[in-house]
């Protein structure tokens, strides 16, 4: 392995990236590559409460500083102190927003790495003194967040995703899962966008194809906000589905999302998740683009809603998201037997959760 350049010789690095659980599970196989890179540096990761639990565990990740935004006027100036404590020497601005760039600078660290001026948003840039290549939108966020161990003379290593989960969690999921029989698909109920949610009935469609014609059980997963949707897919089922929305905790999901057979939903933190275990995940796109925000491993499951404005990136749609409803039962099912083909042997392994 080729030595990370002679002017990058960080002992106190400081990787920030407080966005989505996709976001932050997207960001992981950075750590790996830091502590091949600097195996005698201490990493730590600045987030926020609701991925935190993605980073517990980690071999690579020496602490992790958690900011409760839901309390920004109490928090800020503590988590602030505590980041100035620390003396970091490099920062790893992943965010690309004012605040991220706020919290690189205020670290007081003298090395701070961040994206390109033309990638960044709201003057981030302006923050941070080292920067990686313009990139654009069109390269997939996972690859974007690699070149920042390009950009400190790491070599690349092959994607790596390391979980760890206890006993305690495996066994909590176990008794969620009593009453599922046999094997089973997991179906992500909703999105943090409204735009990017499948419908009810697209989910009730999805899993009697399941249950039907591939013989497995169904489990709904999602967060409490997404009970309503759950509730309305399961009132549509001709058959059965367990509905787990809202009764898991994050590390719980993954559990279960690990000893799935396949997954299915839209664009949401889960399915990130269930890519980084090796778990094959159809996603389903309309008011973003699997280019940019697709599962790692799985682009081939993606599937596309058609619409004249699609992929439009609006958190809302106006028009009843027509792009979303484009998305047929047969093109899922077709999906689904793709997934279903591979050898057992082609399941993707990068994942791993102890």
């Amino acid at each position: 392995m080729t030595a990370p350049q002679a002017r990058f010789d960080p002992k106190q690095i400081l990787i920030v990236l407080h966005g989505s659980i996709g976001d932050v599970t997207r960001g992981l196989p950075l750590a790996s590559l830091l502590r091949r890179g600097f195996p005698s540096a201490s990493l730590a990761w600045s987030v926020e409460p609701a991925a935190a639990p993605l980073l517990e565990g980690n071999p690579f990740i020496d602490e992790i500083i958690v900011f409760d935004r839901r309390r920004w006027w109490k928090s800020f100036g503590p988590f602030l102190s505590t980041l100035r404590a620390k003396r970091f020497d490099l920062v790893l601005d992943l965010q690309r927003h004012l605040k991220s760039g706020v919290i690189s600078r205020a670290s007081g660290a003298p090395l701070r790495l961040g994206f390109h001026r033309a990638d960044s948003k709201e003057g981030n840039w302006l923050f941070n003194n080292l920067h990686i290549e313009h990139c654009g939108e069109e390269i997939a966020k996972l690859d974007h967040y690699l070149k920042f161990a390009e950009r400190l003379g790491i070599p690349s290593a092959p994607v790596q995703w390391t979980f760890s989960l206890t006993a305690q969690e495996q066994a909590a999921a176990d008794k969620l899962l009593t009453p599922v029989l046999g094997a089973y698909a997991a179906l992500f109920v909703g999105s943090r966008w409204p735009s990017k949610q499948w419908f009810p009935k697209q989910m009730a469609e999805c899993a009697r194809t399941l249950q039907r014609d591939f013989a497995l059980s169904v489990v709904l997963l999602g967060a409490v906000e997404d009970r309503e949707l759950a509730r309305q897919a399961m009132a549509g089922a001709s058959n059965r589905m367990h509905d787990l929305a809202g009764r898991t905790s994050l590390r719980e999901a993954m559990a279960i999302i690990q000893r799935a057979k396949i997954c299915v939903g839209p664009d949401t933190g889960l399915m990130h998740i269930a890519a980084a275990l090796g778990t094959p995940v159809i996603s389903l796109w309309g008011a973003t683009e699997p280019r940019r925000s697709g599962p790692f491993g799985f682009g081939d499951l993606a599937i596309r809603g058609q619409a004249p404005c699609a992929p439009c990136y609006k958190k809302t749609c106006p028009i009843g998201r027509i792009c979303m409803q484009s998305i047929s039962a047969p093109q899922i099912a077709a999906k689904i037997a793709a997934a279903l083909g591979r050898q057992s042997g082609d399941r993707v392994n990068h994942g791993r959760a102890v």
